[in-house]
């Protein structure tokens, strides 16, 4: 049986919270910054370092990278759970990570015409890294804590600042990197920042967070099960795990939307909009940033606000809903900017309807992610707890296909313009279409739930507050 690790509290939590802290907000700097220059690397011409690829062919790219990102932490969560632990999956992850952004950053004139086969090296070894990497971290959040801690929502308050410091941060330095050096020291920052993830995970581990994570967390379970054989699934576990997978396929119509911001309109941002401010041009990869800033800003007040609602604030589906309502709101900004600036050759529209596109699909995640990671580890089995988190990200994997799929029928040129306003309203019209859908089931879901939220759920202050800055599956 694992033990809680004897090194300390700090801001009334356990010392390990600020390890995962750090370890997770170095892994998101660097996929991050990877993530906000691989598209606009694949399509810039060859003579600037890119591939000149066209814009179909490097969003399509882009989903199904994308997508492998967030199937693979199903046979990453499988492997920590009966084989390596959470702790080896870890390390070997952010291992593999730092490979492949190293792999990306060698310069193309050192590969005698193999660049793109070395660049797809690099991308699986991104993904095998993350699939190792991602669904346990998050876990071991979790692990810190007895059953029953309520201070368990707060640590994932905790957990998910580093998540979105790591994102604020990446693309800003990557970018910039990218931007000004070339596009292989955007990938070689990306790495060092993975690097810096492993090395604190590697020095600090034993120390703050004891054994936890160390052991299988299958093993771990059937040491403390009474019988020597694997036990059914009961009623109540049955019953919870309908709720993992109906809110995790009802994810798949948010994230298809939301990450339309790493693709299309990463795109949008170089190729259509006023990037001018002042004498400076802003890289348009630093848009990327804006959500995370936008979460770190954001996040207390709508947690104010459900706190003043007390008693009428709505259950986790019905957030659900309003999440996707917000996604439809920041495409109908999109179709406003369109149909308002849409005119004259080039059109460059104002940045300031792109702000205002990423701070409603923030406002979203807000209301939906901090279900994601916390709702599986309260409601997952302890035995099925890592692979559980594996299909909470394989549904974010559909959802990335998806919307690189949708994202490339952007086309090129003057096309671009009319197809980008379709697919707006498209995912639009999905979004509003989905929130109706998720509100009905809400009372059935939370039914289904057997007091882990609802009546049942204590009421105090703090653990209102807590809940509402839970940690966001996601980012993804």
């Amino acid at each position: 049986m694992s033990s809680l690790p004897k090194a300390g509290d700090f801001l009334g939590h356990p010392k390990g919270l600020f390890l995962l802290f750090g370890t997770e907000m170095w892994e998101r700097f660097g996929y991050y910054g990877m993530r906000a220059i691989l598209v606009l690397y694949l399509v810039a011409i060859v003579q600037d370092g890119g591939f000149g690829w066209s814009n179909a062919d490097a969003l399509s790219l882009y989903g199904t990278f994308t997508m492998a990102v967030y199937i693979t932490p199903l046979f990453g969560g499988w492997l920590a759970d009966n084989v390596l632990g959470q702790r080896k999956a870890i390390i070997i992850g952010g291992l593999l990570m730092a490979a492949g952004h190293f792999t990306m950053g060698i310069p193309h004139d050192m590969l005698a015409g193999q660049q793109e086969n070395v660049f797809y090296i690099g991308l699986a070894l991104l993904c095998m890294g993350n699939g190792l990497f991602k669904p346990n971290i998050s876990t071991m959040v979790g692990d810190l804590y007895k059953e029953g801690d309520q201070r368990r929502d707060g640590a994932f308050t905790i957990f998910y600042m580093g998540i979105n410091l790591g994102g604020a941060l990446g693309p800003l330095v990557a970018g910039f990197a990218a931007a000004s050096m070339g596009w292989q020291y955007g990938f070689v920052v990306a790495g060092i920042g993975m690097l810096i993830s492993v090395a604190m995970q590697v020095v600090l581990s034993n120390k703050y967070l004891g054994d936890i994570g160390v052991v299988p967390a299958a093993k771990l379970a059937q040491s403390q099960s009474t019988s020597n054989t694997k036990e059914p699934l009961t009623k109540v576990e049955t019953d919870r795990i309908k709720v993992i997978f109906t809110m995790s396929v009802f994810s798949i119509i948010f994230w298809m939307g939301f990450e339309q911001a790493g693709g299309l309109m990463n795109l949008f941002a170089n190729d259509y909009t006023d990037r001018m401010l002042f004498n400076f041009e802003i890289p348009a990869s630093w848009f990327q940033s804006l959500n995370s800033i936008f979460i770190i800003i954001f996040a207390p007040m709508v947690a104010i606000v459900w706190l003043k609602l007390d008693k009428r604030e709505p259950n986790s589906p019905v957030k659900f809903a309003i999440a996707l309502i917000f996604l439809a709101l920041g495409f109908i900004t999109m179709i406003l900017a369109l149909m308002t600036q849409g005119q004259g050759e080039p059109l460059q529209i104002s940045m300031m309807w792109l702000v205002l596109f990423y701070l409603f699909h923030t406002l979203g995640e807000l209301c939906l992610s901090p279900i994601g990671l916390s709702m599986v580890s309260k409601l997952a089995p302890l035995r099925l707890a890592s692979m559980l988190m594996g299909i909470w990200f394989l549904c974010t994997a559909v959802a990335n296909k998806i919307a690189g799929f949708v994202g490339s029928f952007l086309g090129e040129g003057e096309e671009a313009l009319d197809n980008a306003l379709g697919i707006f309203i498209g995912l639009g019209a999905t979004a509003v279409l989905s929130a109706v859908i998720m509100y009905l089931l809400s009372d059935k879901l939370v039914k289904w739930m057997h007091g882990a939220e609802g009546q049942h759920e204590p009421q105090t202050q703090e653990h209102i507050l807590a809940e509402e800055l839970e940690v966001v599956a996601e980012k993804p």
